[in-house]
C-alpha cells in the first residue's frame, strides 16, 4: 500500500479535511491514494484488520464520519481521456468538474456537469447529477456508460448495464462509496460549446416580484432553458460590490442552450424588473461555472432540501414568510426549476427512478455546534411551511451532513428499490466494509 497517514502523522488532518467540515473524520489510517493499485492495497489492508472503508473526493457531502475507519482520499486520481468521435470521457475518480469542463471543451463538446466547478465528477455523477443542462438533456447519471469499481473482495470490475445489470443499476444514483470504490466513469459528452447565461441580481425590494415572476414564468419555458434563484443575505465582506455588500438579493441564474437572440427575448421580463445587476449574455460553455460562482472555501455547512410538485402564488407567498426580505431566515434557500428531461426515465434504468416535482427548494447554512440546533429548528419551520406544495421526496444528490436519516434517504426512491439497493449492497458487501454513506459529491 502507498504510504498512508495515521493520527500521528504530519499531514493527516489535511488529507481527512474535505469541503464541508460539518462531519468531522478522524480515520484510523488515511490512505492518499495514486493509483488504482493504492486503492485495492486499501481495500485489502481494510478487510485484513477488520476495518471499515469510506471515500473522499472533494468531501463535499459527507454525512456519517469515517472514524476507525480507513479513508481512501482520490483527489489525486485526477486523470482524463477525452474520444472526440465517440463523444465519451473516461474520468478518473478525483477529476473535478470544471476540469472535466475545460477538456471536453477544447473538443467542442460538454458534460453534464454541476453548478459547481469544484465538486468532484464522478460521485457528482453516482449521485445522479441535476446539472445545468438538466432540463434539456436529464440527469448525469443516465449518460454514464461504465464504471470502474473496486469491491469488498479487492478486485477491480468494469461494470455496464450487459456485464452486471444489477449492480450498475445501483451504483448509478443508489449512493455513493457503499458498494466500492468507483475509481473511474465512461460518460457521455455532448456538442455544446456555447450558452446564453449569467444571472441577475435583485434587491430586497424588487425581490418578491422577481420570485413571483419567475415562479410564473417557468411554467412555459423550454426545455433549453435551465434556471434558479437563490434567496440570501450577502456577508458584509469587503471585496463585494456595494449593491450587494451585506444586503439581502434575490440571485436569478440562467442557462439556454438556444440562440443569443432567443435567450434576450426569454429573459426580458426580468430585465423590465431593473436588476441591480445582469451578467446574462452569450458565452463560451467553458466558463458555466461563474453562472452560480459558489464558494469554494470549506466550512461546516448544513442543508436540508425537498422536491415541489408547484410553485403558485401561495406557495411563493409561503416561501417568503420564511426566506423573504423582512423574515431574517439563518440560511439561504435556493430553487432550481427541474421538469423537462430531468422528469422522464433514462434510456438505462437506474437506481435513480423517482423523478417527480417541477422544483429543488434548497435551504443550508454554515454553522457552529453550538448554532446548529437553532438552524435545525429554523429548518423545521420552513420545511413544514412548504410541506402542502412538496412531493414528499428529496433530491439525493443534495442530501448531505449527518442529521440524515435511512428514512428520509428512501423518499428520494421508488417504493421497492431501497429494498432492492439492500438486497443488491448485501450481496457485493456481505460484511459491510464500504459502510460511509455520502450524500453529495
Amino acid at each position: 500500500m502507498t504510504d498512508y497517514l495515521t493520527k500521528t502523522d504530519a499531514g493527516y488532518d489535511t488529507e481527512r479535511s474535505g469541503y464541508n467540515l460539518s462531519v468531522e473524520h478522524r480515520p484510523e489510517v488515511v490512505v492518499p491514494a495514486t493509483s488504482v493499485d493504492d486503492v485495492i492495497d486499501a481495500v485489502r489492508y481494510a478487510a485484513e484488520h477488520g476495518l471499515g472503508v469510506a471515500v473522499q473526493a472533494t468531501g463535499h457531502g459527507p454525512s456519517r464520519s469515517a472514524d476507525g475507519q480507513v479513508l481512501i482520499t482520490t483527489s489525486r486520481l485526477d486523470g482524463i481521456t477525452i474520444d472526440p468521435e465517440a463523444r465519451t470521457a473516461r474520468i478518473e475518480a478525483g477529476v473535478r468538474g470544471g476540469a472535466l469542463v475545460r477538456a471536453a471543451f477544447e473538443h467542442g463538446l460538454a458534460p453534464l456537469n454541476g453548478s459547481s466547478p469544484e465538486v468532484g465528477a464522478v460521485s457528482y455523477h453516482l449521485g445522479g447529477g441535476l446539472g445545468i443542462l438538466g432540463r434539456g438533456l436529464g440527469w448525469a447519471v443516465d449518460h454514464v456508460r461504465a464504471i470502474e469499481i473496486v469491491t469488498a473482495d479487492a478486485s477491480l470490475r468494469r461494470v455496464t448495464a450487459t456485464s452486471d445489470p444489477d449492480l450498475f443499476w445501483a451504483l448509478r444514483g443508489g449512493g455513493k462509496g457503499i458498494f466500492g470504490v468507483v475509481t473511474a466513469l465512461e460518460i457521455d459528452l455532448h456538442p455544446i460549446t456555447r450558452l446564453y447565461g449569467g444571472g441577475m441580481h435583485f434587491a430586497a425590494d424588487t425581490a418578491a416580484l422577481a420570485l413571483r415572476t419567475w415562479a410564473e414564468w417557468t411554467r412555459t419555458v423550454p426545455e433549453t432553458m435551465s434556471s434558479s434563484v437563490l434567496l440570501i443575505r450577502m456577508p458584509d465582506l469587503p471585496f463585494l460590490p456595494d449593491h450587494l455588500r451585506g444586503r439581502y438579493v434575490l440571485h436569478l441564474r440562467f442557462a439556454y442552450t438556444g440562440s443569443a437572440e432567443e435567450g434576450k427575448l426569454l429573459v426580458e421580463p426580468f430585465r423590465e424588473l431593473g436588476p441591480v445587476s445582469d451578467t446574462v449574455a452569450e458565452m463560451p460553455y467553458s466558463s458555466v461555472g461563474t453562472i452560480h460562482a459558489e464558494p469554494t472555501t470549506p466550512v461546516a455547512f448544513y442543508a436540508r432540501n425537498t422536491m415541489l410538485e408547484s410553485l403558485d402564488v401561495a406557495a411563493v407567498a409561503e416561501l417568503l414568510r420564511h426566506a423573504g426580505p423582512a423574515a431574517d431566515a439563518p440560511y439561504l434557500v435556493e430553487l432550481r426549476h427541474t421538469g423537462g428531461a430531468l422528469g422522464r426515465p433514462g434510456a438505462v434504468p437506474s437506481a435513480l427512478g423517482r423523478r417527480d416535482g417541477q422544483y429543488v427548494l434548497y435551504a443550508g447554512a454554515a454553522a457552529s455546534p453550538e448554532q446548529v440546533p437553532a438552524l435545525q429548528a429554523a429548518f423545521d419551520r420552513l420545511f413544514t411551511g412548504m410541506r402542502p406544495w412538496s412531493t414528499g421526496g428529496v433530491c439525493v444528490n443534495f442530501l448531505s451532513g449527518p442529521d440524515i436519516t435511512a428514512a428520509e434517504l428512501a423518499t428520494g426512491y421508488l417504493p421497492g428499490d431501497f429494498d432492492r439497493l439492500t438486497a443488491i449492497k448485501k450481496a457485493v458487501d456481505p460484511q459491510d466494509m464500504f459502510r460511509t454513506h455520502h450524500g453529495r459529491a
